[in-house]
């Protein structure tokens, strides 16, 4: 199952799904709501639990840090997969992670909106990337046309998602890979390495931007690949 971060969409995938439908796998690549780790969480386990059968959970970015919570508990969860992503630990804030990166530029390239809570009047704060920067922030590696796309089709997160302390993860009792893209000015590359590497999670690196399951898809779904055999190894050997 694959699961979107900020800014994008299921179809950020796309070009993953195609190759591992051809090995023969059954792929979901879910919605991820973006409204706070939390209830993103609680969305993707409910996903998770209405699959028969073992589940290998793929994240991308923010999307990481969802699946780190939501896999807690999740009986058919077997292996965790991290895309250029945040591996948060319990009480972890994702906006404080951030500020230690010296790789990442998005911070400076957001843009504050305002959504409906549906409490009334009440509004909130979600984030949007500038237009202008969603390139070199996010997507440095695709032609300036297909980053213009992006740019235009982006769905906002909730500031709350870098707010929102983060739960038991996951990654602690389940095993991990973690792709890192060298390039990756978003979350930002010396960030992503020190999280995977915290979680053990056998590291690949790839050179490229922070959306780097779309930039080499190729390189992405041999990782995951290697890690749906490994997860259904371990697997079998707990039993």
């Amino acid at each position: 199952m694959l699961v979107h971060g900020a800014f994008a969409d299921a179809s950020s995938w796309n070009d993953v799904v195609v190759r591992l439908q051809r090995e023969g796998y059954i792929v979901v690549a879910s919605a991820n709501p973006l409204r706070g780790i939390a209830a993103d969480a609680a969305y993707i386990a409910s996903v998770v639990a209405q699959i028969q059968g073992p589940v290998l959970l793929v994240g991308h970015s923010y999307g990481s840090a969802v699946i780190s919570n939501a896999a807690t508990g999740a009986a058919n969860v077997v292996g965790l997969v991290y895309v250029a992503a945040f591996a948060p630990d319990e009480s972890e804030v994702l906006g404080a992670v951030e500020q230690g990166s010296k790789d990442s530029v998005l911070g400076a390239a957001l843009v504050p909106l305002q959504y409906p809570t549906g409490q009334g009047a009440e509004t909130a704060v979600e984030f949007a990337i500038n237009p202008a920067l969603f390139r070199e922030a996010f997507a440095a590696d695709l032609p300036a046309e297909q980053a213009a796309v992006m740019a235009a089709t982006q769905r906002p997160v909730a500031a709350s998602a870098f707010t929102e302390p983060s739960g038991r993860p996951a990654w602690k009792t389940l095993p991990s890979w973690a792709v890192i893209p060298t390039g990756d000015k978003a979350a930002g590359a010396d960030v992503l390495r020190s999280m995977a590497e915290r979680a053990t999670a056998t590291i690949v690196e790839v050179a490229g931007s922070h959306v780097i399951m779309i930039s080499q898809p190729q390189a992405v779904a041999d990782v995951i690949l290697t890690a749906a055999r490994g997860a259904a190894t371990t697997a079998a050997e707990r039993r």
